[in-house]
């Protein structure tokens, strides 16, 4: 017979008082961390902004270049995409900080599986803003620019531009971690892989919902998230059976 697996017990509790200012001191971290790199990368505001601007320049008619509309806006458009840049960069020290406010009221099994999913996190937010940069922004503004009307000139303000690379970039980002997100609610109990899979169709209408909410009114750019938000969740579901263990009631079933 297989001995049950030790389960060690978390820490002792600790008064509210002192979890506020645990709390209180993480975010503090987090937000020394954040300033710290934008002002490294600060310098380079403008180097920043003009490989941000790379896929639509290169889309744009010979001649044609982007605008500033507002007195202000050659200043503040790279230095608020400096400052989201910045976060971009700390995300894992943002993550690492979150995980050492939690940590102490984990059980050593809780925290093997944690740890990776942390990782992963980042590792999928990254590959998701890269998916966003490399592929769907010359295949979105070759489009849009294509379809604009004969003598229309093309010329995007620059605050517009960054407004509109910044929701793809978090939409993308998020949308790519569909798998941790799948893993998580089957290690919290809330559903189980097989279900999941029972509910496949619904997952694909739902992404292809996600996908027409969160981009630009075109095919393209919809589908170009949808997609890979239907197959992040196939990965998420053998994610699951590979990493969470099933529950006592998952193989009762099963055997009935």
């Amino acid at each position: 017979m297989a001995r049950p697996k030790k389960k060690y017990p978390p820490e002792p509790e600790q008064p509210l008082i002192t979890h506020l200012i645990e709390l209180r001191n993480r975010l503090i971290r987090m937000l020394i961390g954040i300033a710290a790199v934008f002002l490294l990368l600060l310098p380079f505001a403008n180097e920043l902004y003009e490989a941000l601007a790379k896929p639509l320049l290169s889309e744009l008619p010979e001649g044609s270049t982007m605008i500033a509309t507002e007195v202000a806006s050659p200043f503040l458009a790279p230095f608020k995409f400096t400052l989201v840049f910045a976060f971009f960069v700390t995300i894992p020290y943002v993550l690492y900080q979150l995980w050492a406010f939690v940590a102490p009221g984990l059980y050593q099994t809780e925290k093997r599986i944690v740890v990776p999913l942390l990782v992963s996190s980042s590792l999928l937010f990254y590959l998701g803003m890269a998916f966003a940069y490399f592929v769907v922004f010359p295949l979105v503004f070759s489009f849009l620019i294509s379809t604009a009307p004969e003598g229309v000139a093309v010329m995007t303000d620059i605050s517009k531009y960054l407004d509109f690379v910044l929701k793809l970039f978090f939409a993308f980002g998020a949308a790519f971690e569909v798998p941790v997100a799948t893993v998580l609610m089957v290690w919290a109990g809330v559903t189980t892989p097989d279900r999941l899979i029972a509910k496949r169709p619904y997952i694909i209408v739902g992404a292809f919902v996600i996908g027409m909410l969160l981009t630009p009114p075109d095919m393209i750019s919809q589908t170009l998230l949808a997609v890979p938000i239907w197959l992040l969740f196939e990965l998420g579901v053998v994610a699951a059976r590979m990493m969470v263990p099933p529950r006592e009631e998952d193989e009762a079933g099963r055997a009935e």
